[in-house]
């Protein structure tokens, strides 16, 4: 008697915890964007509105549903100097067209601003923080850093981008070539080779270019159907 006891209260202690198990999902997905002071309101605008189209794109919202769990988590972080980044959406597990929505519209809500200096090291610090405490179990895990700059804030990006990598985690850059530059921003001559050489990482890393905040939107969705499929 006082082992079937025993066992029962074993079952009970064990059953919050096979509840307490994170979800699943194909990929955890940090997008990183940057809000330093190159970028103008207007340009910051853009970026909103390329991730909250992109996401809820048809083929986007294919490419989530055909994985084998059928499911993708999203944090959306925006940074700038080394002690400036910021959690503006948390994480959200986004498996149908529906969910894809009320995500771009959570976001479109959210006030914009921009702080001072550019710093990647910062950027890919908080990300991997932001990647430590998500709440859900990813096959894979991705930061998606965008940005018209070069680390000019904070220690070099190479060292916070290798300690990433390995981890497992893979970096993706998309490198925005500012048509209308402000202090901070690169050319692009010097944004692309810096992405690929200090930013981005890991098995099957990519870097997409987008060639002005006008077509940000179309390399977004290039970019997120390639991390996602």
């Amino acid at each position: 008697m006082h082992r079937r006891t025993l066992l029962g209260a074993t079952a009970a202690l064990a059953a919050p915890q096979a509840r307490a198990q994170p979800q699943a999902v194909d990929l955890l997905l940090v997008l990183a964007i940057d809000i330093s002071r190159s970028i103008s309101e207007s340009d910051a605008r853009l970026q909103r509105e390329g991730y909250r189209a992109a996401i809820t794109d048809p083929q986007v919202v294919a490419a989530i549903k055909g994985g084998p769990i059928g499911a993708v988590a999203l944090a959306y972080v925006e940074w700038a100097a080394y002690d400036r980044q910021q959690l503006l959406l948390p994480w959200t597990r986004i498996a149908n067209a529906a969910q894809a929505t009320a995500w771009s519209a959570a976001l479109s809500e959210q006030p914009i601003s921009s702080v001072s200096w550019t710093s990647l090291s910062g950027a890919l610090r908080f990300s991997r923080e932001t990647l430590a405490a998500a709440p859900f179990e990813g096959t894979r895990r991705v930061i998606d850093v965008s940005g018209d700059g070069v680390n000019n804030n904070g220690p070099l990006a190479e060292p916070e981008r290798d300690r990433l990598v390995e981890d497992g985690v893979v970096i993706n850059g998309l490198p925005i070539i500012n048509e209308r530059p402000r202090y901070g921003s690169a050319s692009g001559a010097d944004l692309v080779p810096y992405y690929q050489r200090a930013v981005a990482g890991g098995p099957g890393h990519f870097v997409i270019v987008a060639e002005s905040f006008d077509t940000f939107a179309t390399a977004v969705k290039r970019k997120l159907i390639q991390e996602i499929a």
